[in-house]
């Protein structure tokens, strides 16, 4: 694991650990809190109150920095936005924007767009909140657009709108939502990063368990590591978390391994050998003669 300084300051290996470890938290619980009601140790570290954010990301120079990246690469991202939007519609049927209801600043809902990488269907009740490689259908360019990130770029949209900013955490469905963001959600960010291969690093759980685990692992780890950096974020860690947004320098090299060696995912992947069944076998007395494999009956 690389040992080079986050933007927090601290080093990869010190927020590993720092994610991993099982601190006791208490908090008074808000009645419209979207959490269970028995939680371990590792949950109580995500519904905690957020930290303070840094004067960087609460103030309004970061909003005015916000629109500008936005108006400044309308050049670059208007003609993806027709190209992209081309090929959605020419490869699957329906919309080519997708809409989803996700809660912003304060808890104020507001729908965030994404270009549509799955097929449309007409009951949406059984699509899983949580999306991995292979619990889903894509549209034939949206594996595509989802590896480069590519669907997001609609997002601009609700930055213009006041609604989520470049870099800060990401937006989340309600039941995915422990505490109220005290900033606008963003199009990336420190979790973001950390996390950009999620959907491959969920695959080996079952269906049954993976909102379960989900909550308990993942929701904590991406919440504590937002925290830490609004919590210390200036212009230039912004420009910084942008720059390796746009060149897809992840920085999950070990998260497999960390997610994995956790008790609550550990528990779930694995299976309990089963015992053959003895069949008995009746020999004969008179020994029946075989026939070849090709021999006709």
């Amino acid at each position: 694991m690389s040992s080079n300084p986050g933007f927090s300051g601290r080093s990869e290996t010190s927020s590993y650990s720092a994610l991993n470890q099982h601190a006791t938290v208490h908090t008074d619980r808000e009645p419209s809190a979207s959490i269970y009601t028995i939680v371990t140790p590792i949950d109580k570290a995500a519904v905690r109150q957020m930290k303070a954010l840094s004067r960087w990301s609460g103030s309004l120079w970061k909003r005015a920095f916000d629109v500008s990246c936005v108006v400044c690469s309308l050049p670059i991202t208007v003609p993806l936005f027709l190209l992209i939007g081309l090929a959605v519609r020419l490869t699957s049927t329906g919309p080519v924007l997708f809409r989803q209801e996700r809660i912003g600043q304060a808890g104020q809902p507001f729908t965030i767009l994404k270009f549509r990488t799955m097929p449309v269907r007409r009951n949406s009740a059984g699509r899983p909140a949580v999306t991995t490689s292979i619990n889903q259908r894509f549209t034939p360019v949206g594996p595509f657009l989802r590896r480069w990130k590519l669907d997001e770029l609609p997002q601009l949209i609700n930055v213009l709108r006041g609604h989520m900013s470049i870099v800060g955490p990401r937006p989340k469905l309600s039941v995915h939502q422990p505490v109220r963001l005290n900033c606008r959600p963003g199009i990336t960010g420190r979790a973001t990063i950390v996390f950009a291969r999620e959907e491959a690093i969920l695959s080996p759980l079952p269906s049954c368990q993976l909102e379960g685990v989900y909550h308990k692992v993942v929701l904590p780890l991406k919440q504590r590591l937002d925290e830490e950096y609004m919590a210390t974020a200036t212009f230039a860690s912004d420009i910084k978390l942008i720059l390796n947004s746009v060149f897809r320098k992840w920085e999950d090299l070990d998260l497999r391994n960390l997610i994995q060696m956790h008790p609550e995912f550990a528990a779930q992947i694995r299976k309990p050998v089963e015992k053959p069944i003895p069949i008995p076998v009746v020999l004969s007395h008179h020994p029946v003669q075989m026939r070849g494999e090709f021999q006709a009956d």
